[in-house]
């Protein structure tokens, strides 16, 4: 097999790998619809392209042919540039950029067909093209920078090393085995922009989903709180106005000796009491430990489940926002018991450390099988947990009762 057929199946196999890295760029430009990642794409099929022309001047030697891959070289050129900026958000795109381009075709013109001197035209893309590809590793090394990123590392060593490299292919190009080495060290930095690429693109989503799971988290503390302040609102105005009506009715209904209607206006009265202790508990202002007290205790005279309670006293200080949690975490691990386990005992544990409150609620009744899926009650105790930070274990085989643990980090009393 003479040269030239060497050097055309180097440039044929150079030419598909670019091309799939342009495949790689389109498709992560449509799922992210993001402007750089086209406009890599373009600059990826333009530098196939620029292939396949030199590769019809390796079989014809016509000069046209050079002419056109020096051309799509300065097309790939620009194109990267502006790929680079785009990514780098911070620069612009300047007119004079596109002077440069231009001025780099116009001068393989001269050189191609006007002093036929292919060396000189070699030289001018090469550079040219070098500028570029050290221009992209800069953006990407600031972004490495910027974001500790591995795929900027990875893209910024792989574009500087490039540059490097289309500065001495033209030098190496006479020595006869220019192509060959050419089309190697071409097809190791493909695959390295590619597998850069993809660890860019894990890595920013991630950083992304973080942080879009902070916002998240950051939102449904101020959604709770929020609920928390509405039902202490609530509570106040049923607990002042609508309590101190109803008293006022039934102390009236007695004195006419309406006992029916006042008894019909007293269970009223308890039924806005018992509402009104329940959106925000009095006993909860008194301090955690007799919140819970009060929750246990009423729970164990509605349901007739026998309920122990164990947990520190004096109460160390914690946030507000921590008590609570532990108490809706507590509320509604008893009102999950009352209304699915069947159960015939309760233990409630609350253990404070210096970082950290550790409540836990066990019954002893029939469990739940280990595909249940959570219902909603279970689903907002996680909620709580979670948006302070903290973890939620809930296991129990069925006819093994059923155990709810919740971890929340304890830092300075609000």
């Amino acid at each position: 097999m003479d040269r030239s057929m060497v050097e055309l199946s180097a440039l044929t196999f150079q030419a598909v790998v670019t091309a799939l890295l342009a495949l790689v760029y389109w498709w992560l430009w449509r799922q992210q619809r993001r402007s750089y990642f086209a406009v890599w794409a373009a600059a990826w099929a333009a530098f196939a392209l620029r292939l396949g022309f030199i590769s019809a001047f390796v079989t014809t030697r016509r000069e046209i042919w050079l002419f056109a891959h020096q051309a799509a070289t300065g097309i790939t050129a620009l194109l990267l540039l502006w790929a680079a900026l785009v990514f780098a958000r911070g620069m612009r795109w300047r007119s004079r950029y596109l002077g440069f381009g231009l001025v780099a075709v116009a001068w393989a013109y001269v050189a191609i067909f006007r002093i036929h001197d292919m060396r000189a035209a070699g030289i001018t893309s090469a550079v040219a093209l070098a500028t570029v590809t050290l221009w992209t590793g800069i953006v990407f090394w600031r972004h490495r920078r910027s974001r500790h990123s591995l795929g900027g590392a990875v893209l910024a060593w792989t574009f500087l090393l490039w540059g490097l490299h289309h500065l001495d292919y033209p030098l190496l190009r006479p020595l006869g085995s220019g192509i060959l080495y050419g089309v190697f060290a071409d097809v190791l930095f493909i695959v390295a922009a590619t597998i850069g690429t993809l660890l860019l693109v894990l890595g920013d989503g991630r950083r992304e989903l973080e942080t879009r799971n902070h916002q998240l988290e950051q939102l449904t503390a101020l959604l709770l709180r929020a609920q928390e302040e509405e039902r202490r609102r609530i509570a106040r105005e049923l607990h002042d106005e609508a309590g101190q009506i109803l008293t006022a009715v039934k102390i009236e209904l007695d004195l006419d000796g309406r006992r029916e209607a006042g008894e019909m206006v007293g269970r009223a009265l308890v039924q806005v009491r018992d509402l009104s202790n329940l959106l925000r508990p009095a006993a909860l202002d008194l301090g955690l430990a007799p919140a819970l007290e009060s929750l246990v205790e009423d729970f164990e005279r509605r349901t007739r489940i026998d309920t122990a309670l164990q947990c520190p006293k004096p109460m160390p200080p914690m946030p507000e926002d921590v008590q609570v949690t532990i108490y809706r975490v507590t509320q509604e691990a008893l009102t999950n018991v009352a209304r699915h386990a069947a159960a015939r005992h309760v233990d409630v544990r609350l253990e404070v450390e210096r970082s950290e409150a550790r409540l836990s609620v066990q019954d002893d009744g029939r469990g739940a099988p280990p595909d249940a899926t959570p219902n909603l009650g279970l689903l907002g105790i996680r909620e709580r947990v979670t948006t302070l930070g903290g973890t939620v274990e809930m296991n129990g085989g069925e006819g093994h009762g059923f155990r709810i643990e919740a971890v929340i980090p304890v830092g300075a009393p609000a």
